[in-house]
């Protein structure tokens, strides 16, 4: 491949597994809709990544050219924004908190595109020092944010509210309107938006439901929502994903240098 041709392959995009029992047994988890929407809507290739330590996740990083953080049953753990677990019925992933949250400073500080998904907007404010509701429903003025259980798939996804998006931002840029429609699936949410993040759009209840890093150099959004389900009969999820290709092709394009290569900063 000459210099004048461009990369032969499409970008790679870097996506951490959850850790999940099931029958007993220790599996890595990946819901398939997340890689499907990286492989259709945003013409990249799923990195598959289990959750090791930071020896294990940055040779991963180097051949990544985008990150997603998905939507997961599992929280963020609240001893990372000083609180105690209010509720130990629902599930912690830890093993994820030890590398999603490293991910995002790695993001910020190298320019790798990141799109973030539910949970994975709420890692991005709690790695950047910011906090969560951890049952928003409980919260005054607040609605209810939780899909019904005893739906069928299609009513858990489907429009549940609108979003009014800052006018401006990238976000409207992305989807090319001040308000869209979007499913709802979380029990926890934004409480106190980190420092360095804006607030991309809220919900009618105020809870924000898009965010960017202002110091991240290239692309980066996370969502409360999941675009990633049936993304390509969505115009707006299309969108989204589109954004996020388009950035990583262009991250793919500029990278190879050695001053590129993800290193995690030194402790104090």
């Amino acid at each position: 491949m000459t210099a004048a041709s461009g990369p032969s392959t499409p970008p790679f995009v870097m996506i951490p597994c959850d850790n999940r029992v099931i029958g007993g047994h220790l599996y890595y988890a990946l819901g398939r809709k997340y890689a499907d929407a990286v492989r259709l809507a945003s013409d990249c290739l799923p990195l598959i990544v289990p959750c090791g330590g930071a020896s294990e996740f940055l040779p991963y990083l180097e051949l990544s050219d985008g990150i997603l953080l998905t939507g997961s049953p599992a929280n963020v753990h609240p001893s990372h924004f000083g609180q105690d677990v209010r509720d130990p019925a629902l599930p912690l992933d830890e093993e994820r908190d030890s590398v999603t949250l490293p991910l995002v400073h790695l993001a910020v500080a190298h320019g790798i595109p990141l799109l973030a998904i539910c949970r994975g907007l709420q890692e991005i404010n709690v790695a950047m020092g910011g906090s969560l509701h951890q049952a928003i429903h409980e919260v005054p003025g607040k609605t209810d944010h939780r899909e019904s259980t005893s739906s069928d798939l299609d009513e858990q996804y489907g429009p549940a509210h609108e979003v009014d998006i800052t006018p401006g931002s990238g976000l409207e840029q992305i989807v090319g309107g001040r308000c869209v429609t979007v499913n709802s699936l979380h029990g926890q949410g934004i409480d106190v938006l980190a420092p360095g993040l804006v607030a991309e759009a809220v919900a009618p209840d105020h809870i924000i439901e898009a965010v960017r890093v202002a110091a991240h150099p290239g692309f980066s959004l996370g969502v409360q929502w999941h675009p990633e389900w049936k993304v390509l009969e969505n115009p707006v999820s299309v969108r989204i994903f589109r954004a996020f290709g388009d950035a990583c092709r262009a991250y793919q394009t500029g990278r190879g240098r050695a001053d590129r290569a993800p290193t995690l900063p030194r402790a104090a």
